[in-house]
């Protein structure tokens, strides 16, 4: 089997000659297995690219190595070392030695079972509970609510790809941790099972609590992409018609009142609201009318179809009958 290790590195330069031993001492038994490791280093401050280009220097068949010209962030280092990498499969991996390169090995097993995605569960994490584990967990729970994909662990880089699960889309802000999300919504089958996690023993953490809310925002254009990309009349057309319904009744209210209990509708603020909620209804139809439009020219311009294929039979005697008809 082809891998490609891709590997976002900032910073890192007392784990990386560790993390490499511990990748050959893991996939070196493999007799089945070509396997290359792609190094992004992400606008490391410290001897971290001196050190992988020693690695590179002295293990030129494994190692691949991308430099950044500044810190773009980690979503952005994994799509570059996506881009760069030759593998069938593409495995991601923290460069800070806290994901055990020994359970890569078990995850191939599974890809070649037939799953196309491999999610690590940091099950016995090795973290600070109330600022790492805790806002964790609840961000787990958020995003497997939002998004219908339930996994325990999204924030665990260790996970395995098949490539033609992650390369029709493109990564920004923080949304490499909404990987899975994305590959189950073209079909992907899909596994989490439970990795090694070890304490940090080299460098310093790079995530804060403040990172949580990013993750909370990035979650709404996520869910955005994988329900009403396709379909964006659904969300603003809905929208309208839910505040045109509302606009309805408070103007009907108003009408009664008026009839039966002769109180004017222009003193009381309800006939403004109904007024703005019909406005806002009509106008939000007419965005979703614009955006199928949009839609539509995206997938014409860019010859982009609207459905994902996992594979297609085509029997000899098939074409046999074909041909002579």
């Amino acid at each position: 089997m082809n891998i490609s290790l891709v590997i976002p590195v900032y910073n890192e330069a007392d784990a990386l000659p560790h993390l490499h031993q511990a990748i050959h001492a893991a996939l070196d038994p493999a007799p089945d297995c070509c396997w290359e490791v792609v190094y992004v280093n992400d606008g490391s401050r410290d001897d971290s690219q001196r050190i992988l280009d020693q690695l590179a220097g002295s293990d030129p068949q494994h190692t691949r190595v991308v430099e950044l010209r500044r810190n773009f962030g980690q979503t952005a280092a994994i799509a570059a070392g996506i881009d760069y990498a030759v593998g069938e499969v593409i495995v991601l991996l923290d460069a800070d030695l806290q994901n055990d390169p020994a359970d890569i090995p078990m995850m191939m097993d599974l890809i070649e079972q037939g799953y196309d995605v491999v999610s690590g569960w940091r099950q016995k994490r090795k973290d600070t509970f109330l600022t790492r584990t805790l806002p964790s967990r609840l961000a787990n729970g958020l995003i497997s609510w939002v998004t219908g994909v339930h996994l325990h662990d999204y924030g665990c880089t260790l996970k395995a790809y098949r490539r033609e699960v992650i390369t029709g889309f493109r990564l920004y802000g923080e949304m490499h941790r909404f990987i899975p999300a994305y590959a189950n919504s073209v079909g992907a089958r899909m596994i989490e099972v439970p990795v090694h996690h070890h304490p940090r023993r080299y460098g310093k953490t790079k995530y804060g609590i403040g990172r949580t809310v990013k993750v909370v925002l990035d979650l709404f254009t996520v869910k955005f992409l994988m329900s009403y990309a396709n379909k964006p009349i659904y969300l603003f057309g809905g929208a309208g018609f839910f505040l045109i319904a509302i606009s309805t009744v408070l103007l009907f209210f108003l009408m009664v009142r008026r009839l039966w209990l002769q109180i004017s509708v222009l003193q009381s603020p309800l006939f403004q609201v109904g007024v703005m909620f019909m406005i806002m209804g009509f106008q939000s139809i007419l965005m979703g009318l614009i955006a199928e439009l949009l839609v539509r020219t995206y997938h014409e311009s860019q010859d982009k179809p609207t459905y994902t294929l996992r594979k297609v039979l085509r029997p000899e005697t098939a074409q046999d009958d074909t041909t002579q008809g």
